[in-house]
Order: C-alpha cells, then sequence, then structure tokens
C-alpha cells in the first residue's frame, strides 16, 4: 500500500439522520466512494453549494472530480479509482449528480476547446459532405501562410509603377520609400503574430483581432474602412490588369477611341474592360472558396514566373539589349512620332519607303516640321537611336540616383534649360512629390493578413502565422528592395519617367457579430456559405473604384484605408502589453510595445505624408462609425483592450484622488440617491430620477441605491431585478451613473449602510437625495418617519449635504419645459449650496427658462437696502444671475416664531414623563430629537 493520504468529501447520508457532514477518510479505511466512516465532519450547510469549484489534484498535475490524491504512487490511485467506478456502475461522481444535470463534465469541457474550429460557420451542405469524406490534412506554414501572403502581397504596383518610382524619385528615395514600407508592414506583423497567438482568429482576420482587443466599436470602424480598403484594391489590381492589356500586350484591342496613350480614351476603355473582367471575378467568387483556391493557384504561378522574368531579364538585357528608343537632341520622342504599324522610323528624312513603290511622309518630319517651317530644335540636333535598357551599367547607375520630379503637364526631357514643344515631346501627365510616390507603392505591402485570416486551416496556427508572415515580408521586401537598386542600374532614366501609366468575407464578419445593426442584411449566406449580399455590394463598391479609371488616383485612397488599419493592429499590441492583462499570454515571444508604438506611429506618419486631407476624411469616418456603434451597436462584451484601459485607468485615478475634502473649485454634488421601490421592485418616483438628470450640469457622481428587507441569501435574484430596474431608469432618464442594491434586516439599518459605505476611495457622495416620507401622519408603526429622521442625523453625521423632494411626483420629467421663478429663501449661510443647485438646474432645458429669485430675511434693526446690496455683489462674484428680495421681518414675528417652538418643546417633555419610558427609550428618543430639529421644521411648514 503507498504511503499516500486522500481526501474525499462524501454526502451519502439522508437528511436528518444526525450524521449529514462531510467526511475525510485515510488510506487504510477508504474501501469506496460513498460511505465512507466519519473521521471529523463539517456541517453540509458550511460548504455545500461550494465544492463544484474546489480543485482536486493530483500528484501528477492532473484533475479529478470530487477525488484528490497526494502521495508518490498516482497511477496506482488511478488504477483504484477506475476499479471503484467500474464496480458500482459509474457511480464515483454521485457527489455531483445533481450538479451534473446542469454543468458538464471538465473532460468534455477540456474536448470542445481542444477541437474548437475558429473558421466560418460552415453551411449544411458542407457538414454533411465532411461526414462522409475524411478530414484533409491541415495546413502547414509554406502552404497555409507563405505562398499566400506572398500571393497577397504582390500585385500590379511591382509590374507597372515601380519603375516609374525610380524614374521619378531615383533610386536613392525609392529605396527609403520602399524600406519605409517594408518596415510599417513588418512592424505590424509583428504585432499581429502576437495578437493572432493569444487565441484563435476566425473569419474577418484583422477586424476580429482589433475588435477582439480594441471593442467592437474600434473593431468595426476601423473593418469597415479595411474592407473598404480591400474593395477599392480589387479595383486598383482590375485596372492594373486593364493596362497591362491594352498598353503591353494588345494596345489594337481598344473598344473605343483611336489610342490608349490619349487620357480620355484610355478611361473609357479601362470602365469596359475594367467592368467585364469584375463580373467575371464575382461569378468566380460566388462558386465558392473552392473555385477561387484553384483558380487562386494558378494565378500565383503566373506571378512567381512573372517575378523571375524580371530578374532573367535584368540579367540577360545587358548582352543583347532589343529594345530601342528615339531621341532627338537630349529629347526622348514619343513613340507615335516615330513608330507606323509597330516599326520604328527613327531618322530626319521627310519621307520613307514602305515599299511596293509606296512612300509616305516620316513622322518625325512631320511632327517638328508638317507646318512648312522645322523648328530651331529639328535643325540643330540630330536623331539617334539609344538602348532604352543597356543592362547593368555603372553611369545609367548613377544617372538615376537622384529624383527628377515633374510637376502636371512640364516636358518631359533631357535638359533643364530646354522647355521642349507640347506637340512633339513627353508631356507629365500628373504632378509627382515623394509623398504622393509613397501613397501610391505602399499597396504593394499589403496582404500581410493572409495568414491570419486562414488560422481554422492551420496544423499549428500560433506557430505557422508568426513564420510564414514575417518570411514573407523578408521575401516581399528583398523582391521590392533589390528591383528598385536593379532598374535604377539597367533603365535609362528617361524610360523609366516615360512609364506615366477578400472582401466580401470580412464584411460577412462584421454583420455577424452585430455591433452595425443596418449591416445585419449581410450576415446572410447561401446554401453554400457564401455572403451573396455582402459580394454583391463589394462588387458595387470596386466598381466605383473601377469607374475612376486611374490607378494612381485608386492607390491614395487604399492606401488610408489600410494604415489606419495596421495602425490600430499596433495599437491593439501595445495596449494589451502595457495594461498586462491576465489574459495576455501570447505565444509568439518576439515582441514588445515600443515596436508596436513605433509600427503606429509610422501609420499614423505615413497616413498624412501620403495626403493629409485623406487621412483627415478617414478618420472622419471611422470615428462617425465609432459613435454610432457606440449608440446603436449591439452591446457585445469581449473583455477587449479599451475596457482593460478604462479599468486601469479609474483605478489609477482613485489611487490619486486623494480622500480629504476637496478645494471649492472642484466641489460638486455627489449625489447618493435613496429610491423607494415598490412590490415589483420598481421605482416608486420616476421624478426624483428626472431631477438628478436635471442636475447633471454639476458633472459629479450619481450613485441610485435602495434597500430591500430581509435575508441576502434569499433576496440575491430580488437584488439583480432590482438593479436592472434601476438601471432602466437611469437610462430612460439619461442619468449616467451607478446603481447599488442591499439587503438588511429593516430599511433604516440598510439605509446606514448606503450612507456609510457607498462610494469606493475618494469618490463618494456628500450629497444625500431622499424623498419626503409621505403619509407619515397616519402611519400606525411610524416607520415611515422613524426612517426619515434616522436619515436626517445619518446624513448629518456623515457630514454630507441633504436634498429632501417633498411632492416629487409633480417635478418635472425631462421632456417638460418651465416657465417662472425659482425662488430660494436664504435663511442660513449654508456655504453656497443652495445657490448652486438652482444654477445647474438652469443649465438644464427644463428649467432654462426660469428667473432665479432669492429672497433673505432682515430683521428692523437690519440696513435691508445694505443688504441687498451686498447681496448683489456676493451674487456677482458667484457669477450667478438672479433677483435679489430682502423681506423684512419684525420682532414681534421672529418672537412669536420662537415662543411656538418652545411650547412645542415642553409639551414634548410632558408627553416623555407621560409616557413612563424606559431610560434607553428616552435616550434614543432625545437622540432623535437632538439631531433632526429640521425635521419638526418641515412639519409645521407642511
Amino acid at each position: 500500500m503507498s504511503n499516500s493520504v486522500r481526501f474525499h468529501v462524501s454526502k451519502t447520508q439522508k437528511p436528518g439522520d444526525g450524521n449529514e457532514g462531510f467526511s475525510l477518510a485515510n488510506d487504510n479505511e477508504m474501501t469506496g466512494l460513498a460511505g465512507v466512516p466519519s473521521y471529523g465532519s463539517l456541517p453540509a450547510s458550511s460548504l455545500d453549494g461550494i465544492h463544484p469549484s474546489i480543485a482536486v489534484v493530483d500528484a501528477d498535475g492532473s484533475t479529478r472530480d470530487g477525488y484528490a490524491v497526494f502521495g508518490d504512487d498516482p497511477q496506482s490511485e488511478r488504477e483504484r479509482l477506475h476499479s471503484i467506478e467500474s464496480k458500482e456502475g459509474g457511480k464515483g461522481l454521485e457527489l455531483y449528480e445533481e450538479d451534473l444535470k446542469s454543468r458538464p463534465k471538465i473532460s468534455r469541457i477540456l474536448h470542445s476547446l481542444a477541437n474548437y474550429n475558429a473558421g466560418l460557420t460552415p453551411s449544411a451542405t458542407d457538414m454533411e459532405k465532411a461526414a462522409k469524406v475524411p478530414q484533409s490534412a491541415k495546413l502547414g506554414t509554406m502552404l497555409g501562410v507563405y505562398l499566400p501572403t506572398i500571393q497577397n502581397i504582390f500585385g500590379v504596383i511591382l509590374f507597372i509603377r515601380l519603375t516609374w518610382v525610380v524614374g521619378m524619385a531615383g533610386w536613392m528615395e525609392s529605396f527609403f520609400i520602399v524600406l519605409l514600407c517594408c518596415i510599417t508592414t513588418l512592424l505590424t506583423a509583428i504585432s499581429m503574430s502576437a495578437i493572432a497567438t493569444n487565441g484563435v482568429v476566425p473569419g474577418g482576420g484583422s477586424y476580429f483581432m482589433i475588435s477582439r482587443s480594441l471593442g467592437p466599436e474600434f473593431g468595426g470602424a476601423v473593418g469597415i474602412l479595411f474592407y473598404l480598403g480591400t474593395t477599392f484594391a480589387s479595383a486598383m489590381y482590375i485596372l492594373g490588369a486593364v493596362e497591362i492589356l491594352l498598353k503591353y500586350m494588345a494596345p489594337k484591342a481598344l473598344l473605343v477611341g483611336e489610342s490608349v496613350y490619349n487620357a480620355a480614351d484610355a478611361a473609357n476603355n479601362y470602365r469596359i474592360y475594367g467592368t467585364i473582367l469584375l463580373l467575371l471575378l464575382f461569378f468566380c467568387v460566388f462558386l465558392g472558396m473552392r473555385f477561387v483556391s484553384i483558380v487562386a493557384a494558378v494565378s500565383l504561378s503566373c506571378v512567381i514566373l512573372s517575378i523571375i522574368s524580371i530578374y532573367i531579364g535584368i540579367f540577360a538585357s545587358g548582352s543583347t539589349p532589343s529594345m530601342k528608343v528615339c531621341y532627338l537632341g537630349d529629347r526622348l520622342m514619343k513613340t507615335t512620332n516615330y513608330m507606323i504599324d509597330d516599326k520604328m522610323y527613327c531618322m530626319k528624312n521627310s519621307t520613307i519607303d514602305l515599299g511596293d513603290n509606296k512612300t509616305e511622309v516620316a513622322p518625325l518630319w512631320k511632327a517638328f516640321c508638317g507646318t512648312g517651317n522645322c523648328t530651331v530644335f529639328w535643325d540643330n540636333n540630330e536623331v539617334s537611336l539609344r538602348d532604352a535598357i543597356p543592362g547593368l551599367n555603372y553611369k545609367v547607375f548613377l544617372s538615376n540616383r537622384v529624383n527628377k520630379y515633374r510637376d502636371k503637364g512640364e516636358y518631359v526631357t533631357g535638359s533643364s534649360t530646354d522647355q521642349g514643344n507640347k506637340l512633339t515631346d513627353i508631356l507629365a501627365e500628373s504632378s509627382t512629390t515623394f509623398t504622393l510616390l509613397l501613397a501610391i507603392f505602399f499597396p504593394s505591402c499589403t496582404g500581410i493578413m493572409a495568414g491570419s485570416n486562414r488560422s481554422g486551416d492551420l496544423r499549428d496556427a500560433s506557430k505557422s502565422i508568426p513564420t510564414g508572415t514575417i518570411l514573407a515580408i523578408a521575401t516581399t521586401s528583398l523582391v521590392y528592395l533589390s528591383c528598385v537598386l536593379f532598374f535604377g542600374a539597367t533603365i535609362e532614366g528617361d524610360v523609366l519617367r516615360d512609364n506615366l501609366t477578400g472582401a466580401p468575407r470580412l464584411l460577412n464578419a462584421i454583420a455577424k457579430d452585430g455591433v452595425i445593426p443596418f449591416l445585419g442584411v449581410f450576415a446572410k449566406t447561401t446554401k453554400k456559405g457564401e455572403p451573396l449580399f455582402a459580394l454583391m455590394l463589394t462588387a458595387g463598391i470596386s466598381e466605383i473604384g473601377i469607374l475612376i479609371a486611374s490607378l494612381d488616383q485608386v492607390a491614395p485612397i487604399i492606401t488610408m484605408f489600410f494604415l489606419m488599419c495596421y495602425g490600430f493592429v499596433n495599437l491593439a499590441c501595445a495596449l494589451q502589453t502595457l495594461l498586462k492583462s491576465p489574459s495576455w499570454r501570447p505565444r509568439f515571444q518576439f515582441y514588445h510595445w515600443t515596436l508596436s508604438l513605433i509600427g503606429l506611429f509610422l501609420c499614423i506618419a505615413l497616413m498624412f505624408i501620403s495626403g493629409w486631407y485623406y487621412a483627415l476624411l478617414a478618420l472622419v469616418v471611422a470615428s462617425g462609425i465609432y459613435k454610432y456603434i457606440e449608440y446603436k451597436g449591439a452591446e457585445n462584451e469581449w473583455g477587449d483592450g479599451i475596457r482593460g484601459l478604462s479599468l486601469s485607468a479609474a483605478r489609477y485615478a482613485l489611487m490619486k484622488l486623494d480622500e480629504n475634502p476637496p478645494h471649492t473649485k472642484n466641489w460638486r454634488p455627489q449625489i447618493l440617491m435613496l429610491a423607494k421601490l415598490d412590490e415589483q421592485l420598481i421605482p416608486r418616483y420616476p421624478n426624483m430620477f428626472a431631477f438628478a438628470s436635471q442636475l447633471k450640469a454639476g458633472k459629479g457622481l450619481i450613485i441610485a441605491a435602495s434597500v430591500l428587507e430581509g435575508d441576502y441569501l434569499e433576496k440575491v435574484g430580488e437584488v439583480a431585478a432590482a438593479k436592472q430596474e434601476i438601471q432602466r431608469f437611469l437610462r430612460d432618464h439619461k442619468v449616467k451613473g451607478f446603481t447599488q442594491v442591499v439587503v438588511s434586516k429593516d430599511m433604516e439599518d440598510g439605509m446606514s449602510q448606503l450612507i456609510q459605505a457607498a462610494g469606493l476611495g475618494g469618490l463618494k457622495h456628500n450629497t444625500i437625495m431622499i424623498g419626503w416620507p409621505y403619509g407619515w401622519r397616519h402611519d400606525t408603526e411610524k416607520k415611515s418617519w422613524k426612517n426619515f429622521v434616522s436619515a436626517i442625523c445619518q446624513a448629518e453625521a456623515a457630514s454630507c449635504a441633504l436634498l429632501v423632494l417633498k411632492g416629487v411626483q409633480l417635478f418635472p420629467a425631462n421632456s417638460e419645459r418651465m416657465v417662472g421663478t425659482i425662488d430660494i429663501w436664504w435663511i442660513v449661510h449654508d456655504g453656497g449650496l443652495l445657490m448652486l443647485l438652482p444654477f445647474l438646474l438652469r443649465q438644464h432645458k427644463v428649467w432654462s427658462g426660469c428667473v432665479l429669485r432669492i429672497f433673505t430675511v432682515a430683521q428692523m434693526e437690519d440696513n435691508s437696502i445694505q443688504m441687498k446690496k451686498d447681496l448683489e455683489v456676493f451674487l456677482y462674484h458667484l457669477r450667478i444671475q438672479a433677483q435679489v428680495q430682502v423681506v423684512e421681518l419684525t420682532e414681534s414675528d421672529v418672537s412669536a416664531y420662537a415662543y411656538g417652538r418652545t411650547i412645542m418643546m415642553e409639551q414634548r417633555s410632558q408627553m416623555l414623563r407621560d409616557l413612563n419610558l424606559s431610560k434607553k427609550e428616552k435616550e434614543v428618543v432625545v437622540s432623535l430629537r437632538c439631531h433632526s430639529n429640521q425635521f419638526y421644521t418641515l412639519i409645521q411648514l407642511e
């Protein structure tokens, strides 16, 4: 027998047999999991309801329900447990039999967690097929992340704009542009890896990460912008494909116009071909993700072959340069001025021989001498053919090192002093600056989220996503940077400058979360699980980008959307790291909050460098969506970082807040509102909440509290229901405050608890709002006025101001508009509270139409005129506008009042003597009398 001690909780006795309790058994007496002899018993009630939460741990760290082993032979104990359960028919968990009816076993929970699938919800057809066909192997890093990410990053910018960027900016600035964009995406990928490995990322990718890290408001706002960016990116890719088709592959395939180099003709053809291509892609996506995956594999092969061809062309161009361009002096000629039927006629002859005794006017001569008089530049310069791509050349490399920025309409010439000719020379079709080139190039670095979107299909997402994404960025960055240097070293600068040429599922994921109500229609899918409505909207938005018909105008829009998304990914990672939330445990360890902040600042800087007007517009749109979701969106709680930040900020502020009385400049009414509930746990006087709302100009704390009489263990459900009702009243009356409900043996004790303990630290109430005790004259048990008097005494003991609302049912609701006057009778100096309250009320629309009047009392010997002047000066310094009235009381009026109060006090003393109360009872009555003179005054006023 092993030397171990086992602790088992047994609950086999029937209630009431005298032996009910929990038993402890040692190894020698443990004969079964039921009927264990009792060593020492604890009352069952002391642990009842708690035992399901007790951790039961083996010596090797494994857990069991209701059974604990501490010893050196856990294996034999597991075998013994198994044999016991087998003999008794699986009754080893009798202790938890009732709990298992409402709670699952630990084994079931662990199984569901281990097999959690974070992908998109499969359709019914997919589930049926999955039941018949064995599951395919999960994807690894190469096929699941690396290749898809490369495919998403590489785009048309590399093939039709990078050479132009190098020609305009020079290879030095171009290298910096590419490096800056690549560093930004690399830092974002590091942050994304940390977030993605801190859990499972389902459909929606970046939207999911941002929303679960920063909250539904940020997630919805940035998710919509990222969706728009992805959608406009599809328009950019389509326009790029059409441009390649019409400019380089089939220039004669124009449907309208005569030349693709004519801006108007090119734009119209781009729109027609782009719309046709968009429809084809729409049907491809509509067929399903399986068909898209097949097409994607083919397109990826084409992209890789194209990139390989670039490098082959760079090294092969030096040996056999085939591409020629025509120069007149140092000016690069338009191809239309020396090309006829794809043949080059770079000569100064007036005519050319086409064969078969056919001649034609030479295109160059016609351009410069067609009017009959040749230009001076034509006469003074010679025509020459030059290699457009001479191959790797040091002189070319040096000549392309600096920028050659041009304004729109400026001539692209070889000399800075030569102004050129509009009819014959090449003109810049758009102004070029560093910021514009940065905005145009950045979309070629996007697409880094492809791996996180496929987490459900990966064998090990926490390993594959960081590794595959960072390797893909490193690969594409190397290609971009090397191409910048190679283009600058192999292509003539004039030739470079001559080249002036997943989204539906993201929206579906946003719609499924329900954070934006009107997007609910896009959460619907077809029987195959395809988001048809989201796809149709995506196609419509993409068509808008195609109708712009200019890749250079679409690219900056995409840049803004992606930079905002990447910036918030970095913010999410930095925020979670700095907050040190217990749930922040990413498997990817190669991150730091400083890297995330650098990535965030780079994204913001690139946004405003690329186009401050686009950046401001994107921020305004995002802010609008944020406020809309905050106001009308679904109340989703995801334990996000913004909530954690709020908690940390609140904790920090409370720790910094001094518990001593605040300075008079910082004083504001912090109200504890004692609300009375009816039998249905609904506040009896709704207008009390309206009055609290009308005082909200004070920007102070409001705690709506109530007391339930009884035992807390029996009233737990009623406490929750009462809190919900009070919170509903707060929302309905637009009061921003907290709720608190306590259970006490009587109302007086409960109010005492609230007055003493409500609030936290320095954020405590200084004003108590309570209603007048109606019907106190007819209250046989005298509970109402006793509770009221007790509240007055406790408020005085707590040094709190007291607001007594009399006739609260007649108080105006927030929808009413009051006119007339607010009268204040200022008898005793109270520190200015009576002045402050009506001032705060008049800030609200209900009381804004009222005039404030202040009445003060003067006796005959007082100078009432001077009192009025002094009071007006006092109000002037308080910056409160009010009418002042001084009411004079004669000596007889004051004496009569004092005489009446004296008679009342003597009558009460006589009543105490006649009642024959005990000494203790007299002390209670005297205490109430001493601390509640205000109450008797209020009775007289009633």
